[in-house]
């Protein structure tokens, strides 16, 4: 079945998760059985040069700008729209109920972000998205149960279709004589980052030290709002520790080449977040389908890929666990090829591919569902 989608998300260059995840899904769909444009949500200061495919563009303080963009998506055969607090307009971004208010095609809806703990608002809002949607996908079991145990919706609205991965498994490409451990990702408080070269100090005793490369730029917003108060925080604090040798920062944009080459020399990833909320990480999928031992903290999402997984889960804020979790993947050979071998049957679900696959056979059910009730309905 050829089905023409409409996207309402961030998009590049707008360089955010959402965009990110939205623009892998873009490419991916299978072309032949798809047809794309995409109504891009664009906050100020963003550049808005439009892609190729990029039909419309939704800039924050628009009057109104949720009717045009619901017009806009109403021109294809399904609208999937990206959901994130804070990324829309309104309170919370409620905006986006009066787009899909709006819509006269269905609607997939997928959500990035499910609050154990929500302000009431959040919860009453989230609670009017699923009842608006045609059908909802969270991109983790976690997150799935913690929808219905927390929300009142309609579970059969609702499927999980996990984050998917680009093709960065292969042979290691190892840059130096040092173990290496990485993190990636757009840096901002909360990346915890500041636990990792805590836990990095404790490892001085190993021959050679192991060196940590920290890859990504600082998130737009919060350069917006601190400039780069965080990463010179991080600078500081190597210094104090005596690792600033140790430590790398790559605050380049990566393109996939240049991103694959250097999850593949990496190690162990090292994922210390604070938050306790976190139901998706793209990294976290990424070191997994690249078949990298992970550590990381006990975020949900850590929680569900690694438990008798491809990694070691420690607590948060635990420079020490770790330290000693980290020790043990570098020197214990036995336990890193365990981890990385335990990653090898979930790699092919992970795959970019399969899961713009099985969003097309749910778009598709979609889709052939409104059209046997717009027949009947004559």
């Amino acid at each position: 079945m050829t089905i023409k989608y409409g996207f309402l998300s961030t998009h590049p260059p707008t360089r955010c998760g959402l965009a990110t995840f939205n623009s892998a899904l873009v490419t991916h769909l299978d072309r032949s059985a798809a047809a794309v444009g995409i109504v891009r949500v664009a906050a100020h200061g963003d550049d808005l040069t439009p892609g190729a495919e990029v039909v419309h563009t939704w800039t924050a303080g628009t009057a109104a700008g949720w009717r045009v963009s619901a017009e806009a998506l109403n021109s294809f055969d399904i609208a999937v729209v990206q959901h994130e607090y804070g990324i829309y307009p309104g309170h919370d971004g409620g905006e986006v109920l009066s787009v899909l208010r709006l819509l006269t095609v269905p609607s997939l809806v997928v959500l990035h972000t499910v609050l154990a703990h929500p302000t009431p608002n959040q919860k009453s809002l989230l609670e009017q998205i699923v009842a608006d949607a045609s059908a909802v996908v969270t991109i983790t079991r976690s997150a799935h149960d913690r929808l219905l145990n927390g929300y009142a919706v309609d579970a059969t609205k609702i499927s999980v279709i996990p984050h998917g991965a680009s093709d960065y498994a292969g042979p290691s490409n190892r840059r130096h004589p040092e173990s290496h451990l990485l993190t990636w990702g757009l840096l901002g408080p909360g990346k915890g980052i500041e636990w990792a070269l805590r836990g990095l100090a404790r490892l001085r005793d190993l021959e050679p030290m192991p060196v940590y490369t920290v890859a990504g730029r600082t998130h737009p917003k919060v350069a917006e709002l601190h400039g780069e108060d965080y990463r010179a925080g991080l600078h500081k604090l190597g210094a104090v520790l005596g690792i600033a040798q140790q430590v790398r920062y790559a605050s380049a944009y990566l393109d996939d080449e240049a991103l694959g080459s250097l999850i593949r020399s990496a190690d162990v990833v090292v994922l210390p977040y604070d938050s306790t909320e976190q139901v998706t990480s793209g990294v976290l999928v990424e070191a997994v389908a690249a078949r990298i031992p992970v550590v990381a903290t006990t975020f949900p999402h850590a929680i569900e890929l690694l438990t008798d997984g491809p990694g070691l889960l420690v607590p948060h804020k635990n420079p020490a666990a770790l330290a000693t979790a980290v020790r043990r993947i570098l020197t214990e050979p036995a336990l890193a090829a365990t981890l990385r071998d335990r990653s090898g049957h979930a790699e092919p679900a992970l795959r970019w591919p399969a899961v713009a696959q099985r969003y097309h056979e749910l778009a598709a059910t979609l889709v052939a569902d409104r059209h046997l009730t717009t027949v009947a309905g004559k």
